[in-house]
């Protein structure tokens, strides 16, 4: 009798940490499928649609200078919905974000193009590209809290790293939307066709709306809101009263976020356009990959628990400086399963190996009074810097020097700032989340 009733709130505690697992990692899912989508549509189709006046490299580049604005955005979103946060709740801010979130891309899906309202169709789009990119700054650091501040003692690592999934799911759904659009003839897919994959995003934002309505708010917001230790002002604490954590958190994400949007924009455009493969290939490819990583993603978040977060970033940044020249080796050769088989392996261990981690780590930096707000402008405002205009230096460089050896170094280059950022980094694994 007592072994049975002393089980009954183990048995409860796990089922509630997997519904608020599941409701994190679903509203992740989505916010990266709104937002991966239009990289792919910026890779594929923005250029010939919003910039058709212009000759082809620079409507390339102006698509991708759109892309760029959502990054820019994201840290203007972290910062918001983190001061916020840390000073309302985790919840409410969780739920906001997948609305604003929700909306920029629904009316995406809706915008005319520039044969239809000229030179106002690109700047609709760049605004509502912002709009995107402040949603998905504030989505990432709530939605890591509130799996992290319930996650079990010694298991933060797996359970945040179920948060980090919801990117490579992401990336699975939006490529495979667009996968299934572009087999649609040409002329179909440029009228309307590019425009599916973002106006079923408001189903999915309805969905995840309902599933987070019923998570609760996190113990430890609730404890530090009951001991009345809340921040007055907790960007400026985070960024400015702990810069060694901020400027660490920042260091850490800048090769991981540059290597990711070099495979899922650049190396797109690059292989495309310059290579002439086939753009289903490129998209298969991703899919792929992608979905491999939805299983290595929790396996390394399950190891940082045993063996530290530390580690996965020395690895990570190993793997990047041995791989950035190799990578574009085995592109070129044109062989479908070579390059399919770079993308996997680019994918997984290039950006995995560090992107797992994430969820836990770069929270477990900062103290609980402010720790939305430095983890989200940290991850964001790298994010801006290393996603945003990586894509675009790249294809500059690609088609200055007529290859690849560039941006092989630019990686490498970024790959060592994360090195620095880890020799300085503290371990976290077995840090109290509030003192």
């Amino acid at each position: 009798m007592t072994s049975t009733t002393a089980a009954m709130p183990a048995q409860s505690a796990s089922r509630s940490m997997a519904t608020i697992a599941f409701a994190g990692t679903f509203g992740t899912i989505i916010e990266w499928y709104d937002f991966l989508i239009y990289g792919t549509a910026a890779a594929l189709v923005f250029n010939k649609l919003f910039f058709p006046t212009v000759d082809p490299l620079t409507g390339t580049l102006a698509s991708l200078a759109t892309y760029a604005v959502g990054f820019v955005a994201r840290p203007v979103g972290g910062a918001l919905f983190g001061y916020f946060g840390d000073r309302i709740g985790r919840k409410s801010m969780l739920m906001l974000t997948m609305f604003v979130m929700g909306l920029g891309t629904f009316l995406i899906g809706l915008l005319p193009t520039y044969s239809q309202i000229g030179v106002m169709a690109p700047v609709l789009l760049v605004v509502l590209r912002f709009v995107q990119g402040i949603g998905l700054g504030g989505e990432w650091g709530g939605a890591s809290l509130m799996v992290l501040e319930h996650a079990p003692a010694g298991q933060r690592g797996f359970y945040g790293s179920l948060v980090q999934v919801g990117f490579p799911l992401g990336l699975v759904t939006s490529s495979g939307v667009f996968a299934l659009v572009t087999m649609m003839p040409e002329a179909q897919f440029l009228a309307w066709g590019w425009r599916i994959p973002f106006l079923i995003s408001v189903l999915l934002v309805a969905l995840g709306a309902f599933i987070r309505a019923r998570v609760p708010e996190t113990p430890v917001f609730e404890e530090i809101k009951a001991r009345r230790e809340l921040s007055a002002n907790p960007f400026v604490e985070a960024v400015f009263g702990n810069p060694r954590a901020f400027l660490v958190a920042m260091g850490l994400k800048i090769s991981e976020v540059s290597w990711v949007y070099m495979l899922t924009v650049f190396v797109v455009v690059y292989a495309t356009t310059k290579l002439g493969l086939p753009r289903t290939l490129m998209l298969d490819a991703i899919f792929w990959a992608a979905l491999i990583e939805v299983a290595s993603i929790p396996l390394f978040g399950y190891l940082t628990d045993r063996l530290g977060r530390r580690p996965f970033y020395f690895a990570g940044v190993l793997f990047t400086v041995l791989f950035a020249f190799p990578l574009f080796w085995m592109i070129d050769t044109k062989i479908a399963w070579v390059v399919t088989v770079a993308v996997i392996i680019a994918l997984n261990f290039g950006h995995g190996l560090m992107f797992a981690p994430e969820s836990a780590y770069f929270p477990e930096l900062f103290g609980a009074r402010v720790r939305y707000s430095g983890a989200s402008f940290g991850f964001q405002a790298s994010a801006a810097i290393g996603g945003g205009f990586a894509p675009i230096i790249a294809t500059a460089l690609a088609a200055a020097m007529g290859g690849t050896a560039g941006v092989s170094v630019m990686l490498i280059l970024l790959a060592l700032v994360t090195l620095a950022a880890t020799f300085f980094a503290r371990e976290t694994k077995n840090d109290p989340l509030i003192k």
